[in-house]
C-alpha cells in the first residue's frame, strides 16, 4: 500500500503577477499538472496557464432551471387538476396560461439555487483548512504576494528536482508545504 506523502507540496513566492504567470507557464511546459496559483487579485490568463478546464457549472444551472420550471408547473397542475379541482370563471382545470408566472419564477429559483450549490460543490467549499495555510508567509497572499504551489501528488513531483525547478524561476522564497 502506498504511503501518504510527507509533504503536501512545494510553494514558490513571487513579487509580482508577471513572474507568477511566467513561472506557472514554465511549470506547465515542464510537465507539472497538479499545481495551483494564489494571488491577491484575479490575473487574466493564469487559470488557463495552470491547466484549468471548462467548468460543468452552466450545465448544472440549466438542469436546476429545467427542474425548477417542471416542478413549479407540476405543483400548479397537481393542485388545480388533481388535488382540488375548481372551475373558476369558466376556465378549464389545466389553465396553463395562468401557470406561466409561477413556472417562470420557480425556473429562476431552481437555476439560482443550482448555481450557488453547484459553485460551492465544484470549488470544494466550505474549506476551513488547507495545507497551504501552514506556510507562515502565505498570509501575504491576500495582500501583495503571489504564490505557485506544485503538489506532491503530481506524477512528475520529486522533492529535489521540483525545488531546483522552482529555484530556476527566481522566486523571492521557496517553502515546503506540510500536510
Amino acid at each position: 500500500m502506498k504511503q501518504p506523502p510527507l509533504i503536501y507540496g512545494v510553494m514558490a513566492e513571487f513579487d509580482n503577477p508577471e513572474m507568477l504567470c511566467a513561472g506557472a507557464e514554465r511549470a506547465h511546459a515542464a510537465g507539472y499538472r497538479r499545481m495551483d496559483a494564489y494571488s491577491p487579485f484575479p490575473i487574466e490568463g493564469l487559470a488557463e496557464v495552470i491547466g484549468f478546464k471548462r467548468t460543468q457549472l452552466p450545465l448544472i444551472v440549466l438542469i436546476g432551471g429545467v427542474l425548477g420550471g417542471i416542478g413549479g408547473f407540476y405543483l400548479q397542475y397537481w393542485t388545480s387538476v388533481i388535488d382540488y379541482p375548481l372551475i373558476v370563471g369558466g376556465k378549464p382545470y389545466n389553465s396553463w396560461p395562468a401557470f406561466i408566472p409561477v413556472t417562470f419564477e420557480t425556473t429562476i429559483l431552481g437555476a439560482a439555487l443550482a448555481a450557488v450549490l453547484g459553485m460551492l460543490g465544484l470549488n470544494g467549499l466550505p474549506m476551513p483548512y488547507h495545507p497551504v495555510f501552514n506556510v507562515e508567509r502565505f498570509a501575504l497572499a491576500s495582500r501583495d504576494r503571489f504564490f505557485l504551489c506544485i503538489e506532491a501528488a503530481d506524477p512528475k513531483f520529486d522533492i529535489v528536482d521540483t525545488v531546483e525547478f522552482l529555484r530556476s524561476l527566481n522566486p523571492s522564497s521557496i517553502h515546503e508545504v506540510e500536510p
